[in-house]
């Protein structure tokens, strides 16, 4: 049992001023595996507190400075990153090969990409006759999900690290010890205290107090579209900047020059991948009628040859959801796709054959899926794809774009070319084409109700800055 009832504030484990606890399960067993404290608005405060003073001196250390200290950091991650892995694992269920080769290291590139962007940035230069400086916004609060959450508490730290801000982070109370874990490694590369603080709980207590509170300059949010509008308010009278990374519908064009069993079945395997719980998941794949079937098939294969099982277990492919109320979602709107007259293809309602625990859900397709269907708008955020027909490749992109999403899409076609001229007319902040993996320093963000703001390399360190004009002989 993982007991932490602590804060990492100004440099120093400190004791919560509450006393409430918030249990920590295993998706795979329904079983606690530890607690960790539910902070309060005067944990914030302290928090907040500790980072404002320490920005007085971190916003002016020079850039070799911060420069050595992501290398620091880079240097004690890779020290943890087996630990890491297992905790993920633990945690939110994703398999254990998975959080090794893609959980943990999507936060270390992080960091390691923003160290090569801080290396070649220039915070300073003219133009025409003033000098423009970049110069820290200032004390940074962040939110992060349970999905990915080492990818999304590194994309963010090591913007702001670079930028020269200072930083109170909230994780998902769902995924709390990996936080705890990311706040001991800053710990030891040296990072100086109050630059970096984590305080733990409830997105209505804790997030809301961090959205609200007057001597925080920026809110970093990733998260549901829902809890993006709330922590918007909250912001709103303090004139706070706000960047935030929401919900997804994502749409999968596969045009008729594609090889369409070969990119019919890596669309199913990336929409499956994580157990279907990103945000970026090709979960619409739109497919011409001529080659429907054909998809429909090759899709329902992948499918049906999908192992699901625990994450420590040989093979497996794909784990449980990570907890109660998603899993339950999942379940309500695999229902409401049958209801609506979807066709069901693969997988269903309920566990996988053998399962008798945990919040484990069955790959499934769904075919004859039209655009105005309940699990062609609404965000599942579980292993369920939903097949669509189009006449035209004009009606194609019209139906990609008939969301109030625009996170990303995809675009297969054996014509690089063409696939290109597909993505220019999609609205959505990243377009993969044939596959293309998403580097991780590529910009990444969203259109609509997608979010606002960019992260990731280059783009993640300027949404951290300020812009001044300095104006004079």
């Amino acid at each position: 049992m993982k007991e932490m009832h602590k804060f990492y504030i100004n440099g120093k484990w400190v004791d919560s001023i509450g006393s409430e606890t918030i249990d920590v399960v295993n998706p795979s067993n329904e079983s606690v595996i530890g607690s960790v404290s539910a902070g309060t608005k005067e944990d914030i405060d302290a928090a907040v507190a500790a980072a404002k003073e320490a920005f007085n001196i971190f916003s002016f250390s020079s850039k070799e400075e911060r420069i050595i200290l992501l290398e620091s950091i880079i240097s004690e991650y890779e020290k943890r990153s087996d630990e890491l892995a297992r905790t993920i694992s633990e945690e939110m269920g994703a398999p254990l090969w998975l959080s090794n080769v893609a959980q943990v290291t999507s936060g270390l590139s992080h960091f390691k990409d923003t160290l090569e962007v801080l290396k070649e940035f220039k915070f300073e230069g003219t133009e025409n006759n003033y000098l423009v400086r970049k110069e820290p916004i200032g004390v940074i609060g962040m939110i992060t999900p349970w999905n990915w959450p080492m990818n999304q508490m590194c994309t963010k730290v090591a913007s702001a690290i670079a930028s020269g801000c200072t930083m109170v982070l909230k994780p998902s109370e769902i995924t709390p010890f990996c936080g705890i874990i990311f706040a001991e490694i800053l710990d030891a590369a040296k990072v100086p205290a109050g630059v970096f603080n984590l305080v733990n709980g409830l997105g209505p207590i804790v997030g809301a107090a961090l959205s609200e509170h007057h001597d925080i300059d920026m809110m970093h949010f990733t998260g549901s579209t829902r809890a993006g509008v709330a922590v918007a308010i909250a912001s709103a009278p303090t004139v706070k900047r706000v960047a935030q990374e929401l919900g997804g519908k994502s749409a999968n064009i596969i045009l008729d020059d594609a090889d369409i069993e070969k990119a019919a079945g890596a669309g199913a395997n990336h929409c499956f991948m994580n157990t279907g719980q990103s945000c970026n998941a090709p979960t619409r794949m739109l497919v011409s009628s001529k080659n429907y079937e054909k998809a429909v098939e090759a899709a329902a294969a992948v499918a049906n040859s999908t192992t699901v099982g625990s994450p420590e277990d040989e093979g497996v492919k794909i784990g449980p959801i990570s907890n109660k109320v998603q899993y339950e979602k999942v379940q309500r709107l695999i229902q409401i796709g049958i209801d609506e007259g979807a066709r069901l293809v693969a997988g269903g309602l309920g566990r996988p054959d053998g399962i008798t625990e945990g919040y484990f859900v069955k790959p499934t397709v769904f075919a004859d899926v039209t655009n105005d269907m309940t699990i062609a708008k609404e965000e599942i955020f579980g292993p369920v794809l939903s097949i669509l027909k189009y006449e035209s490749e004009d009606e194609a992109i019209e139906i990609a774009n008939d969301t109030e999403y625009g996170l990303a899409g995809y675009v297969q076609s054996g014509d690089e070319d063409h696939a290109k001229q597909v993505a220019r007319r999609i609205r959505a902040g990243q377009i993969s084409i044939n596959g293309g993996s998403r580097g991780p320093a590529a910009p990444f963000g969203g259109f609509k109700t997608s979010g606002n703001g960019r992260e990731h390399g280059l783009a993640g360190l300027s949404e951290c800055l300020e812009t001044k004009a300095i104006i004079g002989n």
